[in-house]
């Protein structure tokens, strides 16, 4: 019995022990993460050199958002992420936790950045406390940024400064200005796989 498979030149060639993991993010709530998660345990089983995360999304929970960071920064293989349509909120900050070289772009994709909302509701402290943490997820997550791209920490939160915190908008030429896109195209992630069995 022999095993042939065409994959795709960024997932590159593998020892064919499983289908290769391709993980696509739209949303991110506890179930998005979760199953994001359990994607990228699977991807170290199947033999492939480079995990495709491929983001279309309008964003979502900052936690949860956190949690899939966390998945990525344990992955011990290269994540390449792949902006099809939009990567806005959390989908914008995802996107920058490719591996250098490996952060992919539409050239007709946007990516919008722009401040953690919070949506308490209650007492005065109370208000005060979420303001806080809104405050300190903003910290984190533009540092965070900034060091993916290759910027001083303070880099992302200046720009975001002198626009008042509007929300920002970015096209793919100066995604790639800014150093948060590498490439502005999008790779072909076909896999195709051939058995060919003999028989004596």
């Amino acid at each position: 019995m022999n095993w042939t498979s065409a994959v795709s030149p960024l997932i590159k060639e593998l020892e064919l022990k499983k289908s290769p993991v391709i993980i696509r993010v739209n949303k991110f709530n506890e179930d998005s993460a979760k199953k994001f998660s359990e994607q990228m345990a699977l991807a170290h089983n199947t033999g492939q050199k480079v995990i495709p995360v491929v983001i279309d999304s309008y964003g979502g929970q900052v936690y949860s958002l956190m949690s899939m960071i966390s998945a990525i920064k344990h992955a011990e293989i290269p994540v390449a992420t792949i902006v099809e349509g939009k990567a806005m909120s959390c989908g914008a900050v995802l996107f920058s936790f490719g591996e250098e070289g490996l952060r992919f772009m539409d050239p007709n994709a946007t990516v919008m950045i722009h401040d953690v909302s919070s949506m308490d509701m209650g007492k005065v402290e109370e208000l005060k406390a979420g303001a806080a943490e809104a405050d300190r997820l903003n910290t984190i997550i533009y540092t965070m940024m900034a060091r993916n791209c290759g910027k001083k920490d303070d880099y992302f939160m200046k720009i975001v400064d002198k626009k008042k915190h509007a929300d920002w908008f970015i096209d793919a030429e100066e995604a790639k200005k800014h150093g948060m896109a590498n490439q502005l195209r999008v790779p072909s992630l076909t896999v195709t796989v051939d058995v060919n069995i003999e028989l004596e």
